[in-house]
């Protein structure tokens, strides 16, 4: 099987994300190498359950699937009816190897249906994962008790796992029943598709350093350890500073807001409280000197390769599956999780980055020869399997 035939399940633009992306740049790369399909999820919830129900549906993304990949837009949770023609796709495309992207249990109960339709085509499960669960819905015991039933059944019908670090790895293994099949780490790859640097930047003629935290404002993110540690820097150090916050405020966390407020540096510390259009990131990126990510709890970062594919320098949270993601990124300064002290000495550190490029660690293509190296590995076990059938 020196070519299979692949086809990629996630997340569409329609409820916008960074799986969104990430699904987007996975089948262009791997479209690069194999005869490749998209499946996407249109419409996940009801639109008023959905932290960002006010832009669902707004052109926000700027890509596009390339013409030589067969797109179908999309499933929607309500209709019965698209999931059928999604079913139908994926028997006219034939995959020999179906790639799901997991992160919410909002796409259970249609993952189960298409894994169906995948099997029955003749093709091979792989469910790659971002998340065993979201956060938001990890509160939620219905929820909870729902994936736990359910998403031991995708696994079951899968021949693979993917995840983006060991952290991850290890975490999937204990959860779930993985049994004897490969999980195969692959390395999340840097968001490029906004622009890098090649070489130094000059600093600000003010002499400031300007810091951008980036994402989607929720508890686990941290960014209100970030205002606190911001508004406990001494008045000489703060005023050689900005801060840049740039998000949407899902779960009504609004505590990172009211701490600005109430900042004692309210007037170096900028706000944009939306989920920006790409032509709009950026801008912010290129605007920045330093990128600060202090997470309290996470498996991967969008905005952590988007600064990383710029070589920006980065704080970032030692957490998850970070300290990995930003393995060999030599413009990455790790913080303890949660302590506000620590971050605050770490951004004056990072001050003396600012200016400097960095090489980005990985590369698509790496992420490609090693779904290669799985393609190849199922492929061995299937014949195998079909030796001792004989």
């Amino acid at each position: 099987m020196s070519r299979p035939r692949v086809i990629v399940i996630g997340s569409g633009s329609h409820f916008l994300s960074g799986i969104s992306y990430y699904t987007h740049r996975l089948a262009v790369e791997l479209s690069q190498r194999h005869p490749t399909s998209v499946v996407l999820m249109r419409r996940l919830l009801p639109r008023r359950l959905y932290p960002g129900a006010e832009r669902v549906g707004r052109r926000l993304a700027d890509f596009e699937y390339p013409t030589g990949v067969r797109v179908f837009d999309g499933v929607d949770w309500h209709s019965p009816a698209s999931l059928l023609r999604a079913c139908a796709f994926i028997r006219r495309s034939g995959p020999d190897i179906a790639i799901v992207q997991w992160w919410t249990g909002t796409v259970l109960h249609a993952y189960l249906v298409m894994a169906v339709a995948v099997r029955a085509s003749g093709g091979r499960l792989v469910v790659e994962f971002h998340e065993s669960l979201d956060t938001g819905e990890e509160r939620l015991p219905l929820a909870r008790a729902y994936v736990r039933l359910g998403l031991p059944l995708l696994v079951r019908m899968s021949s693979g796992l993917i995840v983006h670090s060991r952290f991850d790895r290890e975490r999937v293994a204990a959860s779930l029943p993985a049994g004897r099949r490969p999980i195969h780490i692959v390395t999340h790859g840097p968001y490029d598709r906004y622009g890098g640097e090649t070489g130094p930047v000059p600093r600000a003629q003010d002499g400031v350093c300007r810091f951008l935290w980036f994402g989607v404002l929720r508890p686990f993110k941290g960014v209100d350890v970030l205002v606190e540690a911001f508004s406990a820097l001494p008045e000489e150090i703060a005023r050689t500073m900005r801060l840049r916050i740039v998000g949407e405020v899902w779960e009504g966390f609004h505590k990172p807001l009211d701490l600005v407020a109430a900042s004692p540096h309210r007037a170096r510390i900028s706000l944009r409280s939306e989920y920006i259009p790409d032509a709009d990131v950026g801008d912010e990126f290129a605007a920045a000197d330093v990128v600060v990510l202090p997470y309290l709890r996470s498996s991967a970062s969008g905005p952590l390769h988007i600064a990383m594919a710029r070589g920006l320098p980065v704080v970032v949270s030692d957490v998850g599956g970070l300290r990995e993601a930003a393995s060999g990124y030599d413009g990455a300064l790790f913080v303890a999780p949660g302590d506000s002290s620590a971050l605050g000495a770490a951004m004056v550190e990072a001050t003396r980055l600012a200016g400097r490029r960095f090489d980005v660690p990985n590369s698509w293509r790496q992420v490609a020869d090693t779904y290669d190296d799985l393609f190849r590995e199922l492929d061995r076990k299937t014949r195998t399997h079909e030796r001792r059938t004989i």
